[in-house]
């Protein structure tokens, strides 16, 4: 017998950038264990690819357009999702943008760069995580908050000190909110990732350089995936984590150990 505290059934779960990577890996977990989800990102293409394989677990989950970076957007989409599957129980925030490997210095990054990166990655996050907060407070029912951060937020990257910044940002956000809103049975935590195959790190991982360097220090010999998020999002999510806030859990397959 399934241990029932890891049931999600009835939940609704919102995840941001959650049409590929570890979003989607995300997503497809917790859709397994009982949660509707709902998807939300800026390609079309790529939220319909993602519903398609959400709606194969869960009928009732749905995807919609937003720019988190957009604060009135973030509001309306909001409401529209509350509207088409009623109280959220747990919000992530896990979209994001990397930086430009045009970026030379940071001496010379401009300013432009530099808001590039932070609309999406922290203020996008802020505004997601106050709708999602002000609604999990004033509807009663309490949930969970969850930020995507990564290594860089810890590794110092050079020449993506914005990127940095705003990982960092996130995590320290979090940790406020965990105590901020703990009265109200809302508990938030951050996910740091490590060298995880997505879109966004394809580049990186397939440039043998990079990839005779780096892999060699990663303890498990292999990059992340975006499955291996799936665990960690239903545990967040689920009644098992009721007492477990404000903590981050890196996943990195050991890298930052060795």
């Amino acid at each position: 017998m399934a241990y029932k505290a890891f049931d999600l059934t009835g939940k609704t779960v919102l995840i941001t950038g959650g049409n590929s990577g570890i979003g989607l890996g995300m997503a497809e977990a917790l859709a397994q264990a009982g949660a509707c989800i709902c998807i939300w990102g800026t390609n079309e293409e790529k939220n319909r690819s993602a519903l398609e394989r959400i709606r194969k677990i869960n009928q009732k989950s749905i995807s919609l357009h937003c720019d988190v970076g957009d604060e009135q957007e973030v509001e309306q989409r909001f409401a529209e999702t509350v509207a088409a599957l009623g109280p959220v129980h747990a919000c992530f925030a896990n979209a994001g943008v990397s930086g430009r490997s045009e970026v030379k210095s940071f001496a010379d990054m401009t300013t432009a760069e530099w808001k590039r990166v932070t609309r999406v990655n922290l203020d996008g996050a802020f505004y997601t995580l106050r709708a999602a907060a002000r609604h999990m407070v004033e509807g009663g029912h309490g949930g969970s908050l969850v930020g995507t951060a990564s290594l860089a937020a810890i590794s110092g990257p050079p020449r993506a000190e914005h990127y940095a910044a705003t990982k960092g940002g996130l995590i320290s956000m979090m940790r406020a909110l965990a105590v901020e809103f703990a009265r109200n049975r809302v508990r938030a935590n951050s996910i740091l990732p490590g060298w995880i195959e997505t879109a966004m790190t394809e580049k990186a991982l397939n440039w043998d350089k990079f990839r005779d360097r780096v892999l060699p220090r990663v303890p498990m010999r292999r990059w992340g995936r975006p499955e291996d998020f799936g665990a960690i999002a239903v545990y967040l999510v689920s009644d098992a984590s009721g007492y477990h806030t404000g903590d981050t859990f890196l996943i990195d397959g050991g890298y930052s150990l060795f």
